[in-house]
């Protein structure tokens, strides 16, 4: 079970890089890509199946440094943290843009309503590739004091 622990591990700090440097990229060009979801979340089922790995390898009886259980569970704490400020994404620009809520962007000529939803859409995507980025870092860590 070590291995299992070990190869998924692996696969999800491949998977965490490939998505924090897709999302950097389509934030940079402000074009969105359905894919980088899909491999965000993949490496977010990924570290929810790493960290049961790792919960299951403690019953039975394997050692791990403190140091390598908090490195190893902070993920999934900031892959929630990242969540949380991703739903706040909207209204932090429908506030910034003085609109009381999403209907009132349905209001606004057209070319206004798509400059609102790209903000929203670019500022999600930003929120989460910084997200996947401070995990590949944490995952990094966790893996160096893996014993």
């Amino acid at each position: 079970m070590r291995e299992v622990h070990i190869l998924v591990g692996i696969t999800a700090i491949a998977l965490f890089t490939v998505a924090g440097l897709w999302g950097a990229w389509c934030w940079w060009r402000v074009s969105p890509s359905p894919w980088f979801w899909r491999v965000l979340r993949v490496a977010q089922l990924s570290i929810v199946v790493q960290a049961a790995l790792g919960g299951l390898l403690l019953v039975t009886g394997r050692k791990a440094s403190t140091l390598h259980i908090v490195y190893g569970l902070l993920p999934l704490a900031f892959s929630f943290i990242g969540e949380q400020f991703r739903v706040t994404s909207a209204q932090t620009i429908l506030d910034q843009r003085g609109l009381e809520s999403p209907q009132a962007v349905g209001e606004l000529p057209e070319a206004e309503q798509r400059d609102v939803v790209r903000a929203i859409v670019r500022r999600e995507l930003g929120v989460m590739t910084l997200a996947a980025l401070i995990i590949v870092v944490l995952l990094a860590r966790a893996a160096s004091t893996a014993t």
